[in-house]
């Protein structure tokens, strides 16, 4: 006689359903594990909340991230991987706000560290010479008022004997040296874009990652009819920005 203990027909169904809830949420752990992994040290997705990088992103278009490019920071730790490489001059870039916590912004790199930066008559300068922006929108505007706020930090770095009389503008400013470890960035859409002229340099150690390609873009002031279809931009769609 077997001496192996008999399973009732009431307990089988009892312990079917036992393992198939531990095989789901064993399933739904490694999803969560996987989707962790992904968005903390390969991509993450990213909205477009503003114009100021006007054309080349627009409000509404959705972004994957490469965080691996710069080195992605490792979850509960302030320590990141190794970069791939640094950021370059005109990299777009995703970074922590210095002035809002918590809040992530885009922008483009202008400036490198040890560069010597200055906007002239609304034209960027980097080392003396004129730096060419073809993606760059400015507007003539019709006043061009002292920014004290920009002031605030700049005037401790003017390359200037008179400090006491430096007063800079949105389009006139500088020059300034960037210092170690630090970029300088600005948006696209130069006068409309709330960046580095106003709250001061961006350090390394916020750099988060470039966006990758515009999954999905969006147009919410689109007024033909089937917005479902016809407020997307197919066009810009799988699209990479540069």
């Amino acid at each position: 006689m077997s001496d192996e203990p008999k399973v009732s027909g009431k307990d089988r169904p009892r312990n079917s359903m036992r393992q198939t809830t531990w095989e789901w949420t064993k399933s739904i752990a490694v999803a969560l594990v996987i989707w962790v992994v992904v968005r903390s040290l390969l991509v993450e997705a990213f909205r477009i909340p503003s114009g100021s990088m006007e054309n080349t992103l627009q409000i509404g278009d959705f972004l994957f991230v490469n965080k691996t490019l710069y080195g992605a920071e490792i979850p509960l730790t302030n320590r990141h991987l190794p970069a791939i490489r640094e950021p370059k001059r005109l990299d777009i870039v995703v970074f922590r706000s210095v002035q809002e916590e918590g809040l992530n912004i885009v922008k483009r790199v202008i400036g490198m560290p040890g560069d010597t930066v200055s906007m002239k008559d609304n034209v960027v300068h980097i080392n003396g010479r004129p730096l060419k922006e073809p993606y760059a929108i400015k507007t003539e505007l019709l006043t061009d008022p002292e920014w004290p706020e920009m002031r605030a930090w700049q005037v401790k770095r003017v390359l200037t004997k008179n400090r006491d009389a430096y007063r800079p503008t949105l389009k006139n400013w500088g020059p300034i040296v960037i210092p170690r470890d630090s970029f300088m960035v600005m948006g696209d859409n130069r006068d409309n874009s709330y960046d580095s002229r106003y709250w001061g340099f961006l350090g390394r150690d916020r750099i988060r990652g470039r966006p990758l390609v515009i999954y999905y873009s969006y147009n919410k002031e689109g007024v033909l009819p089937l917005p479902f279809l016809t407020a997307i931009r197919w066009g810009r769609i799988f699209s990479a920005p540069h």
